[in-house]
């Protein structure tokens, strides 16, 4: 069971780098952004064409990582000038275009590399196991819940502890009052878009070594990453970082010992949460 747990750990980590970015983007930029787990797809097929199917070394992957960090920022501004001409439009447009880019690059990213499972192998010296309670467990996931958690606390302080979070909350909440003191807001728009598709990409680079690269891949991880920010709550960072753990745990374990009605124990607590608190746990009533 502990090792079961430390695998939900894992898992929701690696949902909290992927949802967090969503969250972000919808919640400080009001922009319903369906092409995210498009950007994830992109990241883990990216990865697996630098290293040819190889195993990477440590250091090659801290690159791959950083170079699709940059990739998906990248992307992301080219979402930004994307939704230029839909500008001041309710969500269902946003969603309407926005997953029609998805399905165009889900549809690019398995031509150029085929439809068949693929899977980024674990870089060398991470692909060992340790014994925990008396059962083995990867060392590469024990380094995802480590990286996760860096990219929690750095997300959370950047945004909630500093003026550039306050300067992006503002351009949701007051963009009038924000560009009379000097701030371009459009620029501090794109600049959410990009820093939430970077990270979109970095964890499908951190999830292709434990989520099969296969297709349909895009609107699995966007149905989890959804199911999270419902439950954390729209615009929380912390209370993307308790869904995600909550989702990834409860996932893992009731693939483990209730696997004939795990898929239903996703969407149970999300209901559960909408009929008690519809705002999200952390978030905020509207």
């Amino acid at each position: 069971m502990l090792v079961n747990l430390l695998d939900g750990v894992a898992i929701g980590g690696l949902l909290f780098v992927l949802a967090v970015g969503l969250t972000l983007i919808f919640g400080l930029v009001d922009v319903l952004n369906l092409a995210h787990g498009a950007l994830y797809m992109v990241g883990g097929y990216l990865a697996l064409a630098i290293t040819g199917g190889g195993r990477p070394s440590i250091l090659g992957l801290v690159l791959i990582v950083l170079l699709m960090a940059v990739v998906g920022a990248g992307m992301g501004l080219l979402l930004s000038l994307s939704l230029k001409p839909i500008a001041g439009k309710d969500h269902l447009t946003q969603a309407l275009l926005t997953l029609g880019l998805a399905m165009i690059v889900s549809e690019l990213v398995l031509h150029l590399s085929g439809r068949g499972f693929k899977t980024l192998r674990v870089a060398s010296g991470l692909s060992d196991s340790i014994e925990i309670a008396g059962s083995q467990f990867p060392v590469y996931r024990l380094v995802v819940i480590a990286v996760s958690a860096l990219i929690a606390l750095g997300t959370y302080l950047a945004f909630e502890r500093t003026r550039l979070g306050s300067v992006t909350r503002a351009a949701i909440d007051d963009p009038q009052m924000l560009g009379s003191c000097g701030y371009n807001v459009g620029r501090v728009k794109v600049g959410v878009i990009a820093a939430g598709s970077a990270l979109a990409a970095v964890a499908g680079v951190l999830g292709a070594p434990l989520l099969n690269l296969r297709p349909g891949l895009d609107t699995e991880v966007l149905t989890l990453a959804l199911i999270v920010v419902v439950v954390g709550g729209l615009g929380s960072i912390k209370g993307v970082a308790i869904g995600a753990l909550t989702i990834g745990i409860l996932q893992t374990m009731g693939t483990a010992y209730l696997p004939e009605v795990a898929s239903y124990l996703l969407f149970g607590l999300m209901l559960a949460v909408l009929l008690v608190r519809p705002q999200g746990l952390l978030g905020e009533a509207a």
